[in-house]
């Protein structure tokens, strides 16, 4: 069986890397150069995720962790933080929060937990967020941070009673695109466009649904269908530019058919 902790090898290892005499360029890096590795590191995890492959996820989490101790690495030399302190702070938020586990406090439902949750959090940020919209990260993907916003705004009684009164929002909002494309004006309609999918948004969030994983499946859905228009104008002998749309039109609807269960 191996014993050997391979969580405080990678401390050892990165620090070596960033020691001088060793890697040029990871001791190059800072916490805002390393942010897009970070951000294509979890992606990759999610498609690992998504596919079900174990061996994938294990090399993703493996890559995040990375991620993890070379911002811990780089603090540390400066003397501001180290990866037991991150670790620390953790496992003193998770005792914090679930007072059901490690309290006195009876829970016996996951809705039941998600809202004391909630409400510890908001305690602990309470004088650090004087509003009921703050502690949304302003890096999230925009559909996510969208519906976390309106999230939010629901829970202090900022929404629609019914979905009827959202459709009726995007019928609304939909109108106004209308409008603007009639107007010629860019700047207007770039912003109305911005409200139609602001509003959708609250839709998918409305029906418990995540807006970012909806759009998500359909883009691979048209990735798939795409694909299978290209394949079947290359058994014509033909590429999609050298075709016309209403023919690519006509194997889309073919590709489509073939989706539908027999």
């Amino acid at each position: 069986m191996d014993t050997k902790d391979w969580l405080r090898e990678l401390v050892r290892i990165m620090a070596r890397l960033r020691e001088p005499g060793g890697c040029p360029w990871d001791r190059e890096q800072t916490h805002a150069t390393l942010k897009e590795y970070l951000s294509e590191e979890s992606a990759e995890l999610f498609d690992a995720i998504d596919d079900h492959d174990d061996p994938g996820m294990v090399e993703e989490l493996g890559d995040l962790l990375l991620q993890i101790v070379f911002h811990c690495q780089i603090a540390s030399e400066e003397g501001r933080f180290s990866l037991d302190d991150a670790a620390r702070v953790c496992c003193e938020k998770l005792i914090r929060r679930h007072p059901h586990v490690f309290g006195d406090s009876e829970v016996s439902t996951a809705e039941g937990v998600l809202r004391q949750w909630e409400r510890i959090k908001k305690d602990e940020k309470s004088a650090s967020r004087p509003s009921a919209l703050s502690g949304v990260p302003r890096h999230l993907p925009a559909l996510h941070r969208a519906q976390k916003m309106q999230r939010k705004a629901a829970r202090v009684g900022f929404d629609w009673p019914d979905a009827d009164g959202v459709v009726a929002k995007i019928e609304e909002e939909l109108g106004e695109v209308k409008a603007a494309l009639r107007s010629g004006r860019p700047e207007e309609l770039a912003g109305e466009i911005g409200d139609l999918l602001f509003a959708v948004v609250n839709l998918s969030r409305f029906e418990n649904h995540q807006a970012e994983e909806l759009l998500h499946r359909t883009v691979r859905k048209f990735e798939r269908r795409f694909r299978r228009v290209e394949a079947l104008l290359a058994e014509r002998g033909r590429t999609p530019e050298e075709s016309s749309l209403e023919e690519m039109d006509t194997l889309w609807d073919q590709a489509k058919r073939e989706e539908e269960p027999a």
